[in-house]
């Protein structure tokens, strides 16, 4: 518990944790630090909060003290030595206006465990989660989950202050399941208290986890400029962002200015929408598994005086974006599945006849628009209530490819939204590394890699630790398995992956090609994910000879016969394949798009062999498939990942 003191307080009153005097305005502590946190050992200790503008602030913790005076805005900013593993200790943030107490805090490593769905899976919808959650309980090990906000600019604070607390049967069901079990076998290995910061988010695209200076070096600057003029006028971002929209549309389908089907009288296949729901839910075949996009059309009749009015338009929730139209003007857009208002202006309305439209895009699982219908509605300045659940019409769109252009101030596809909000109030909070997992969202855009190379290196700044070791879960698999050579964004971001790891040297891969499940994109199996993760932080993190990885592969060369070889590093022992004595899943390439073909090939110690087919080869694959076919693995039953290679 928080507790702050009088001035004057005496050292016997805050011994025994007493209040002394009335209540006074005591500094206050950001970032992570409070009761029962871990804060990270052998690094320096930076304690950020307010205080009165210009008072002095010193912080005492096991035994060692600093000092610092409050700027003019009444922010501090105190920075105490590195201090070893140890604790129970207090922390006393002192002032003459007042002592701020945290107590039970310990020092150890922290790890920041971070992502999108994968991550944030709990404990209790894991497999064998029982024995995790009443067998868990360590009071060493302290949990700690960032709430889910955005921000459109980087905050130094949380919304909403997090809160520690030690693993036991009562914590340990809601936290992340691969975050959890990879600091509970870390804690057999470091020897000492470890801290575990969960912040994560389903669904989400790296993009929305990138600050600025990661999204310049990423060469996105025009959607960090967006995303900024948004921050400063809202109405004249959305105009550039539909305008970038409606221009995207004409470049994919031809359609030429003024005849696009957001206009009033666009003549389209028009269908009557059965009901507010899903589109799955209205027993339409060729909707049953569609995914892509719908128009939705609606005609209202107002009054003069309606028509003169500003007003705001509510359509309910989208799945999964969209972009919307009144009278083929542009009133607003996004993606994620909360509920749409957007403002309209006065003078978008005519007397009599208006026309509402709604583009629908939907990439996964269940689309459209579910309503509910009781919120659909015109709201104008007035206060009177238009009800718009009523008359809607749909039409299948035309096929284009890959998706439409995203807001930057989307909740989970922006442009730094959740950096802004769950990853920047962290401040300068010391950490042991950072595992990632991450990827699912980024499988149709290309250029992962420069964006998870800007992240890692944006956090390493952050946190003033240029050499901050990242643990990457590269993805494991799904959809349908594989019985034909062919492209796979999956394959592309794990390949991406596996680069930006063995590039950096300061990163590691956690292969979990095998733990995948063909139906369900979240596979139950996040212990053995934990214990990957664990593998490689042991490996980065405290020196373990063991391979982080597991097989990565290092160069591919022919031979004058044709045949080529795979040159393995990481391995442990020798490779093997599984249920037979050929290797599964490698396939020879040439320039051409479509010239990939599976591969005859075997494994010997660290090498792969794939023998010649008398037919051009400048590359070759494994792996490459959103779910793989594949077989090989070490000594230590660690998968070989996906890559694709270059012949020199």
């Amino acid at each position: 518990m928080l507790r702050t003191f009088a001035v004057g307080t005496s050292a016997f009153a805050l011994a025994l944790g007493t209040f002394v005097g009335p209540a006074c305005a005591a500094p206050t502590v950001g970032g992570l630090l409070s009761d029962h946190s871990v804060v990270q050992r052998n690094q320096p200790i930076v304690v950020t909060g307010e205080a009165i503008a210009g008072e002095p602030v010193t912080v005492v913790l096991a035994g060692q003290s600093a000092q610092a005076r409050a700027a003019r805005d009444g922010r501090f900013r105190v920075t105490l030595p590195p201090l070893p593993a140890g604790g129970p200790y207090d922390v006393l943030v002192m002032a003459p206006s007042g002592t701020t107490a945290l107590h039970d805090v310990l020092i150890g490593d922290v790890y920041l465990c971070s992502g999108q769905s994968n991550m944030e899976l709990p404990v209790e919808r894991a497999q064998n989660a029982m024995g995790a959650i009443m067998g868990g309980a360590d009071d060493q090990l302290r949990l700690v989950t960032v709430a889910k906000r955005t921000s459109t600019t980087a905050r130094d604070r949380f919304a909403q202050q997090p809160s520690w607390s030690a693993a036991d049967a009562k914590t340990t069901g809601s936290f992340s399941a691969a975050c959890f079990y990879m600091v509970q076998a870390l804690r057999k290995v470091a020897k000492v208290p470890i801290g575990a910061i969960h912040s994560s988010w389903g669904g989400s695209q790296i993009a929305a986890w990138m600050g600025e200076d990661a999204q310049r070096a990423a060469g996105r600057g025009a959607q960090a400029d967006l995303l900024a003029l948004y921050a400063r006028d809202p109405a004249a971002a959305e105009r550039t962002a539909s305008a970038a929209w409606e221009s995207w549309w004409r470049d994919k389908t031809g359609d030429t200015r003024g005849h696009e089907p957001w206009q009033p009288d666009a003549a389209l296949d028009w269908q009557p929408v059965p009901k507010i729901a899903f589109y799955e839910d209205w027993g339409v075949p060729a909707l049953q598994t569609y995914l892509g996009m719908l128009w939705y059309q609606k005609t209202i009749t107002l009054t003069p005086e309606q028509a003169r009015q500003m007003a705001t338009i509510a359509i309910g929730a989208i799945d999964d974006a969209d972009r919307t139209w009144i009278n083929g003007k542009p009133v607003g857009g996004r993606g994620g599945w909360d509920a749409r208002m957007y403002s309209v202006p006065a003078g978008t309305f005519v007397a009599g006849r208006n026309v509402i439209t709604v583009n629908v895009e939907n990439a996964y699982a269940t689309g459209g628009m579910p309503g509910p219908a009781d919120a659909m509605k015109l709201t104008f300045a007035d206060g009177s209530i238009v009800p718009i659940a009523d008359g809607w019409r749909y039409a299948i769109a035309k096929r284009v490819l890959g998706t439409s252009p995203r807001v930057p101030w989307d909740e989970i596809t922006g442009a730094g939204t959740i950096y802004n909000a769950m990853i920047a109030p962290l401040g300068q909070t010391a950490l042991a590394g950072v595992a990632w997992y991450q990827g699912e969202s980024d499988t149709d855009i290309p250029g992962y890699a420069d964006r998870l190379k800007a992240m890692m290196s944006e956090w390493r700044r952050q946190v003033a630790q240029p050499h901050l070791p990242f643990a990457i879960v590269s993805l494991a698999g799904f959809g349908t398995p594989s019985i034909a050579p062919g492209e796979s964004g999956w394959a592309r971001v794990r390949d991406d992956q596996r680069k930006v790891a063995q590039d950096d040297g300061h990163a590691a891969v956690a292969v979990t090609l095998d733990l995948g499940d063909p139906l369900d994109i979240h596979p139950g199996e996040k212990h053995e994910v934990g214990q990957r993760l664990a593998r490689a932080m042991g490996a980065l993190v405290y020196g373990q000879t063991m391979s982080a990885s597991g097989p990565q592969p290092l160069e591919a060369t022919q031979d004058t016969a044709g045949n080529v070889t795979v040159t393995f590093a990481g391995v442990t022992g020798a490779l093997h394949t599984r249920s037979t004595n050929q290797a599964i899943g490698f396939e020879l390439c040439g320039p051409e798009v479509g010239s990939c073909r599976y591969a005859r090939a075997t494994v010997t110690g660290n090498h792969a062999t794939l023998f010649a087919d008398n037919r051009p080869v400048t590359r070759v694959r494994y792996a490459w498939a959103d779910f793989p076919v594949v077989n090989v693995v070490d000594d230590a039953q660690l998968p070989a990942g996906p890559f694709e290679l270059r012949i020199p």
